[in-house]
């Protein structure tokens, strides 16, 4: 499915609940941060100050749940596969739908994502296993710190994908010109460098095997400030589950910086 307000669509109906990566690839793909607009500002702040993890690509108005830069038809009250709802930092449920939840007050954040890049990589000719075996990609929690804004803070989360070493060094060349979808990988190599003592049990996101001679790439995640909630513990709060994406209008290639 390559027609990004079809897959919107089907989305909206409730005939797709699960990851997107694959989708739409040519289209720009967001992760989603919805607050009470008392808690937006020190959370545009934390973007602001950790652009690696969380780049910012749409930030809406209160209440509004359109984003008519994304996309003039766009309902972010319908158009993710899957939220996770949480209250205090904890989560407390996923749904496919938060109409029902929705809040004059609360301020949708947009945040650029890995599934945009994946497309450079693709047309670079790049291998990437999680599509090849149809899974989501493996994210973990480092012990890479974040800088913290008022009550945001935590690891930073990243996403991994395994390549041999000429391929790695490919890819840092073709993410390098994409900024707003997390740029160039953050760490290659030995994992337990930043803090992750197992790759195939990733914190979110599916394993996949790594072969002989392959190096471990990894670059910075959007769900990070999923681990920024559960420091800053917000009374209330939605976000996408991690893979769930909210697929855009903007194609990828608009958001290339060279």
């Amino acid at each position: 499915m390559r027609n990004a307000r079809h897959v919107r669509k089907l989305i909206r109906q409730g005939a797709w609940q699960s990851h997107t990566s694959g989708l739409a690839s040519d289209h720009v793909q967001g992760n989603l941060v919805i607050l009470p607009e008392a808690q937006a500002g020190d959370f545009l702040r934390f973007c602001q100050r950790n652009p690696k993890p969380c780049p910012v690509l749409a930030v809406s108005e209160p209440g509004q749940p359109q984003l008519p830069t994304l996309g003039h038809d766009i309902d972010i009250r319908t158009d993710v596969p899957l939220y996770r709802v949480w209250r205090h930092g904890e989560m407390v449920s996923e749904i496919g739908d938060i109409s029902a939840l929705w809040r004059d007050d609360l301020v949708s954040f947009v945040l650029g994502c890995s599934f945009s890049f994946e497309f450079a990589l693709l047309e670079a000719g790049l291998r990437l296993r999680h599509i090849d075996q149809g899974k989501n990609v493996a994210m973990y929690r480092t012990n890479l710190q974040t800088q913290a804004a008022g009550v945001f803070h935590g690891p930073m989360v990243v996403s991994m994908r395994p390549m041999l070493a000429k391929d790695a060094i490919r890819a840092v060349q073709v993410t390098s010109r994409f900024p707003n979808v997390h740029g160039a990988p953050v760490h290659i190599g030995d994992p337990s460098l930043i803090g992750i003592a197992d790759l195939q049990k990733p914190d979110y996101g599916d394993a996949v095997d790594i072969e002989a001679g392959e190096l471990p790439v990894f670059w910075a995640c959007g769900v990070t400030p999923q681990a920024a909630l559960v420091q800053a513990r917000p009374e209330f709060c939605i976000t996408h589950a991690p893979g769930a994406m909210l697929i855009t209008d903007l194609l990828n290639q608009q958001l290339a910086s060279f």
